[in-house]
This record gives structure tokens, C-alpha cells and sequence, in this order.
């Protein structure tokens, strides 16, 4: 076997919160009808990568369930390889520890390469071109490299690299930055230098940026590669927004191309029949999935399958999930509603000019969206102003929800 891909899918995702709250990130849904890991899943089959592995930890179910043995990807042949790792010593302390935890496997299966992947990342990448590279580089190390907007370059690895992609500096998340070279976390390594790495570098902690990159860089020659294409990291409530509603733009206007045939993202898909539109309803600039019912008005937004706006509700900017029924009359603008929720008659989300800081996380919740857990019910009537965090087992005590509040 040539190549063996890892992805790494046991983040929290912590600054989701609420959208993490039962289900692992790399499961959170993401344009409709797809989870976040469909996108790296899917680059590996189709860059013809069908030896796969995918080390999970918090809250796995979900994910389980979505990925099962793999036959959306085509990852069910007798030719291909799909095998879930969990943690089965301790809880994974750093990227590399966790795959430290599987070296049994690693060589077991015994690969020339072994590419490491994030299951929390939306791109399009044609990993055989990286590996392409690799070789051609004769390293031991190659890291994907994107510039970042510099007022974010502090949140990543950050690297300096000569005009042939040679690595000349690399420091792990730097308080003040020199470059904004930042790694994206996917790399290819020789596995018999990964293999050492992981046998000899003490650290419990053990982690790609902090310790295996510095250590490697001390003795040997790495490269960057360097990937210029669309690539998001949808881990906050306003980048998960963002990223989802710039979808429904014109085509001119969209980044990431979802309908290239030549490079199709898979998902496991649920058997719902076609969206209905009904004769009174007003849409533009929708993404809506399968099972969608809409006979009110949807501007700006992106509904999963199943999802239904009843006659006289009106959705604007908003993201919302699977099985989801929004009431005649209710008004939602700015948010983002998880699955099987149900918003009654005439409530109100969103619509006020009071922009007060969600108070318990005013660091993730400040631009005035809402969010609102899986299975609630909205009661009639009742307004939501803004910032605010409606988690699943919230109880509605009172009609209007002031900005900055968070139910629990």
C-alpha cells in the first residue's frame, strides 16, 4: 500500500457550543444536506486515497452513524479500507499523541506514506498533487500551506518558506507574527520518519505543531505546499454562518464549487422526496435539500432536508437544520436553528436593535445571530432578541428573551 490517509475527528469544537453540543464537529451539518467530514472523506476518494482511517473521541455516535462502512464514499470495496479508531488507553492529549495511540495500526498496514487530515476543514483538495510534490521534494515532511488574513495569522502554525517551498522557519501560534504562511494541518510524511518521531519525541501532549515540526525542522530539509484554493475553518458561530450562506450567492460570486461533476462531494443522503414549493411562497437566494417544504419566505438562507416554512413565515439569513418546522407568522432573521426544532406562530427571532453580548460567552456570540439547540419548541408568541444561546433543555419562562441571554 502506498498511501494510508488519517484523519484526525475527535475535536470538540468548542467555540460551536451549542451546534456541539451532541455531536462531535467534523458531524456538525454543513450546506444542507452534507456533515463537515463529507468534504475531506470525499478528497481523499476521489484523489484515489481509498486506505482510510478515522480516529474519533468526543461524541462519536453521530458520527459513526453518518460515516457507517463507508458506501457513499465508495470507501466498500474489496479494494478500499475504512476502519474506525477510538481512544483505547487514555484520551487523546494532542494531534500527534493521537495518532501515537494507533501506531499499531499505522504498522500494521505498513503504508510508503501516511497523509494526516483534519475532519474539520470544508475544501476541495487533490491530495495526489501534495503527495506528487512530496516526492519530487525528496522530504520526509511535506505541510499544506495557505496565507491567512493577518489579524487571524496568531491562531495558527505559522511558516517562512523559499521560493521551491523549503521550510526556513516555523513557530506554533506566535503571539506576534512574521509571516502568515499558516499550516492547514494536513501533511505527508515518509512513514518510516513519522513512525520515529512518534517512538522517540517525549511529550505526553505529544503534538504536530508544537513537537513534531520543531523537532524534524532541527535535522532535516521540510517543504511547503502551498494550496490556493477555497479552504474555511467553520469553527465559530459567525464563520459557520458566513461560510453557509455565501453558498447561496450567484455563481460568479461562489468560492467553492459544490456542482463539479469532476470532483463530487458524497454524503450519505436521507430517501425524502423533492423540495415542494408552494404558490404564495417568495424565495431567493436559497440552498434547500431534500424534503424541503416552503410556502412562506426564504431569502438568504440554506435549509436542510426535511426542513418546513409554513405560509406567512418569513426566514432571512439564517441556517436551518434537518426536520426543522418554522410556524405561519414567525419572523427569523440572523440565525442558526439545529435540527428537529419547532418554531411556533408569530415568534420573533432576531428582529432588534439591541446588540448585547451573549453574557455567559460574549466571545463567541457578539454579531448579533442567535442560535437555538436541537429539539426545541419555541413557544407562540415569544421574542428572542439577540446573541442569545437556546440550548435543547431550555424551559421558556417568560415572552421576550432579552439580547445577551442564554437558556439552559
Amino acid at each position: 500500500m502506498e498511501t494510508l490517509a488519517l484523519i484526525l475527528a475527535g475535536g470538540r469544537g468548542s467555540r460551536l457550543d451549542i451546534l456541539s453540543e451532541k455531536r462531535v464537529k467534523p458531524a456538525v451539518p454543513f450546506a444542507g444536506k452534507y456533515r463537515i467530514i463529507d468534504f475531506t472523506l470525499s478528497n481523499c476518494t476521489n484523489s484515489g486515497i481509498y486506505d482510510i482511517a478515522i480516529l474519533t473521541q468526543y461524541l462519536p455516535l453521530s458520527l459513526n452513524e453518518h460515516i457507517a462502512v463507508g458506501k457513499p464514499w465508495d470507501l466498500d470495496r474489496r479494494d478500499s479500507s475504512l476502519t474506525m479508531l477510538q481512544p483505547h488507553k487514555d484520551w487523546y492529549s494532542g494531534t500527534a499523541d493521537a495518532v501515537r495511540q494507533n501506531i499499531e495500526y499505522i504498522k500494521r498496514k505498513n503504508p510508503k506514506y501516511t497523509l494526516i487530515l483534519s475532519g474539520d476543514h470544508i475544501y476541495k483538495m487533490d491530495y495526489k498533487k501534495m503527495i506528487d510534490f512530496h516526492i519530487k521534494s525528496k522530504t520526509k515532511l511535506t505541510i499544506a500551506v495557505q496565507p491567512v488574513p493577518w489579524e487571524d495569522a496568531h491562531r495558527f502554525g505559522l511558516l517562512t518558506c523559499e521560493e521551491d517551498g523549503l521550510i526556513t522557519n516555523f513557530l506554533e501560534k506566535p503571539k506576534e507574527p512574521e509571516s502568515n504562511l499558516a499550516s492547514m494541518g494536513i501533511y505527508v510524511f515518509n512513514t518510516d520518519t513519522l513512525l520515529e518521531a512518534l517512538e522517540t519525541i517525549e511529550a505526553d501532549d505529544l503534538d504536530f505543531g508544537k513537537h513534531v515540526i520543531p523537532k524534524l525542522l532541527e535535522t532535516e530539509k521540510l517543504y511547503g505546499y502551498v494550496f490556493d484554493d477555497y479552504w474555511k475553518d467553520v469553527g465559530t458561530y459567525d464563520a459557520y454562518l458566513e461560510a453557509n450562506l455565501a453558498l447561496t450567492n450567484t455563481v460568479d460570486k461562489i468560492e467553492l464549487d459544490m456542482y463539479d461533476r469532476n470532483w463530487k462531494i458524497h454524503t450519505r443522503s436521507q430517501e425524502l422526496p423533492s423540495v415542494k414549493v408552494g404558490s404564495k411562497a417568495i424565495i431567493s437566494q436559497a440552498l434547500m435539500s431534500n424534503g424541503t417544504i416552503v410556502a412562506g419566505t426564504v431569502k438568504r438562507c440554506v435549509l436542510s432536508p426535511g426542513v418546513i416554512i409554513h405560509p406567512g413565515a418569513t426566514v432571512i439569513n439564517s441556517v436551518i437544520l434537518n426536520d426543522t418546522e418554522i410556524m405561519p407568522g414567525a419572523y427569523i432573521e440572523n440565525a442558526i436553528i439545529d435540527k428537529r426544532c419547532k418554531i411556533m406562530d408569530h415568534v420573533i427571532i432576531g428582529n432588534s436593535e439591541d446588540y448585547t453580548p451573549n453574557k455567559a460567552k460574549p466571545d463567541i456570540l457578539s454579531s448579533g445571530l442567535n442560535v437555538i439547540g436541537s429539539g426545541v419548541v419555541v413557544p407562540e408568541g415569544t421574542v428572542i432578541q439577540r446573541n442569545c444561546r437556546i440550548f435543547s433543555s431550555a424551559k421558556f419562562k417568560d415572552k421576550v428573551i432579552t439580547s445577551g441571554s442564554t437558556l439552559s
